[in-house]
């Protein structure tokens, strides 16, 4: 089966089984999220920019809309929008992600929504739109395209947990991304300061035959790692980790910060 590309966090899968639905629990809201917008930079390991994007978040009551987009130098394009409400725990209500270009080996339109309904949109070999749809029984902490909001809302000294999300693989699939405090690294939000963040190290979990195959065949997905600045209003400032199969290894990073290279590497 065709692995497709996919973002945030730089999430992609091979899919050679189906995984059954997952007993797990909603974040609490510990962050209210409301208007934000940011700019972000897009590096390779060696430090060379390959493009750059801009995060909108808005609220109207307890429903919250995210939009991210990517733009690269080469002309391709990453762009999602999700939606989720926040009453006490994040709840999932939807996500449309479009990943094209030639930055991507293949292009993608994937929309799901909270009652698992999953429609993606692909070109064949032959330029011909496919469309594939599927019902799929999703976990109460789905995690598409609000990876950001739910991880600001976990505390760096809390034990391991996961989130559920959905992959643009087949007619799609489940998977579990585990995540788990990796103590603080400095970085430069602005010139002559210097400030802590939080890393989070997240492993895609494929399940089932996939996640016993997938090391064997050099398909495991590559772990994610993502910097968190914690304070009253604590932000993302950083990811890294690829965004589709067989890309490199890039750094989504808040605009005007500063990291060490070497220290991203280790």
């Amino acid at each position: 089966m065709k692995l497709r590309s996919f973002f945030p966090i730089a999430i992609f899968a091979a899919a050679l089984s189906a995984l059954g639905p997952v007993d797990a629990e909603p974040v609490r809201v510990e962050h209210t999220q409301g208007t934000l917008h940011g700019f972000m930079v897009l590096r390779l390991e060696s430090g060379a920019i390959v493009g750059h994007g801009e995060f909108r978040e808005f609220a109207t009551g307890d429903r919250v809309t995210v939009h991210s987009t990517y733009n690269f130098r080469d002309g391709s394009l990453d762009d999602e929008v999700a939606v989720f409400t926040q009453r006490d725990v994040f709840q999932f209500v939807s996500d449309h992600h479009i990943q094209r270009g030639p930055f991507f080996k293949t292009n993608i339109d994937m929309t799901v929504d909270a009652k698992g309904a999953v429609t993606i949109r692909s070109k064949g070999k032959d330029g011909k739109e496919k469309v594939e749809t599927s019902q799929i029984d999703v976990p109460p902490d789905l995690s598409n395209g609000i990876v950001m909001p739910m991880l600001i809302n976990l505390s760096p000294k809390a034990a391991d947990t996961s989130f559920g999300m959905v992959l643009p693989v087949g007619k799609g699939r489940l998977v579990r991304l585990h995540i788990s405090p990796e103590g603080t690294r400095s970085f430069s939000p602005v010139a002559g300061v210097r400030r802590e963040a939080n890393l989070f190290h997240i492993k895609i979990d494929l399940g089932g035959v996939a996640g016993v195959v997938a090391p064997m065949i050099g398909k495991q997905p590559s772990d994610i790692t993502v910097w968190i600045l914690e304070d009253e209003a604590p932000v993302l400032v950083r990811e890294d980790g690829q965004l589709s199969e067989g890309g490199p290894m890039i750094s989504i990073e808040l605009a005007g910060a500063n990291f060490s290279r070497s220290a991203a590497s280790k």
